[in-house]
């Protein structure tokens, strides 16, 4: 009998957004019990019949990382050892993504590996948003849906009501020029670009600004993740006064959020922190002055266009 029918499960590391997109796609999460041993390891069990079933696992692999990771693993050979036709990782965030490449010797491609592990599990697909590297897709010897959250994030500057004529786009660093270029192609305004100066491994200064000025506009800053923050709050002192901006928003799509994070964007000269929820937001990280979008509609449309063979390429904005 063919019942190759969609089901959404989820791991602890994200069940709020796994939550809400089985509420957009108007089905329940799928049940299966997650134990914890006395001596730290995962126990799991699939409580409802994938048999024949085209399964999606939601499952960030943030903080504590290497937990969620091993609990994403352990779903996922339940699931195949439970006879599921096909099994999709969804991943708003994937952890170890920044090491991607050898930038010395004697030092491991750990995002390389997470994608041989997640494959060996059982995954035959994956679905994630907005990679800290766009070639970790080839990482993988299974399909991989790469979205990005800017149709989400753009439709929230929109709702802002900020003259068009105000806005320019600020790349925080170089290594940012291509993000923001999209954004500033999006929505048609000048865009600048922070130069920075490494003085040690820890320490990065800004030297320069080059482009568009900011002197009385609305800087935007687009990054795909906020990790300490030391990167966007520099670029937001930069704007401020070097280039003397009158407003500052911060918008990425994975709050990561550790280390200083916290202290620096409560101190920071910006206006709003927008992100999204790829990551939930703990209570000793919410500030007043950041704002979370939800991703679940557009993670549940790709889930809906997987299962019915549709294209997802509409999505990749």
């Amino acid at each position: 009998m063919n019942n190759f029918q969609l089901k959404v499960f989820s791991g602890r590391a994200n069940v709020s957004l796994a939550e809400k997109i089985a509420q957009y796609l108007g089905d329940p999460l799928g049940k299966l019990t997650l134990l914890n041993f006395p001596d730290g390891e995962f126990w799991c069990r699939i409580d409802d019949d994938v048999r024949g079933r085209d399964v999606f696992v939601v499952q960030s692999t943030c903080h504590p990382v290497n937990e969620n990771i091993m609990e994403l693993l352990i779903i996922l050979d339940s699931l195949k050892r439970a006879s599921a036709s096909r099994i999709t990782v969804v991943l708003p965030y994937y952890g170890y993504a920044r090491q991607d490449r050898k930038a010395e010797g004697r030092v491991p491609i750990t995002a390389k590996l997470v994608a041989d592990l997640l494959t060996s599990a059982g995954a035959q697909r994956v679905l994630t948003l907005d990679l800290h590297a766009a070639q970790i897709q080839g990482f993988f010897n299974i399909p991989v849906d790469h979205l990005y959250a800017s149709p989400v994030i753009l439709k929230h500057v929109r709702r802002l009501n900020l003259d068009p004529r105000d806005l320019v786009v600020l790349s925080p660093d170089e290594g940012s020029v291509k993000r923001s270029l999209r954004y500033q192609k999006k929505l048609n305004v000048n865009m600048a670009i922070v130069d920075k100066r490494r003085v040690s491994a820890e320490k990065v200064e800004p030297a320069n600004l080059i482009g568009a000025s900011l002197e009385g506009k609305v800087a935007l800053i687009f990054d795909d993740m906020i990790s300490t923050a030391g990167t966007v709050v520099s670029a937001a002192h930069t704007a401020r006064t070097l280039g003397k901006a009158k407003a500052v928003y911060i918008f990425a799509t994975h709050g990561v959020l550790c280390g200083e994070a916290i202290p620096r964007l409560r101190d920071a000269p910006i206006e709003r922190v927008v992100i999204t929820d790829t990551i939930p937001l703990t209570p000793e990280k919410q500030l007043a002055n950041i704002d979370v979008l939800t991703v679940a509609e557009l993670l549940a449309d790709a889930i809906k266009r997987i299962h019915f063979n549709q294209s997802v390429s509409e999505l990749f904005v």
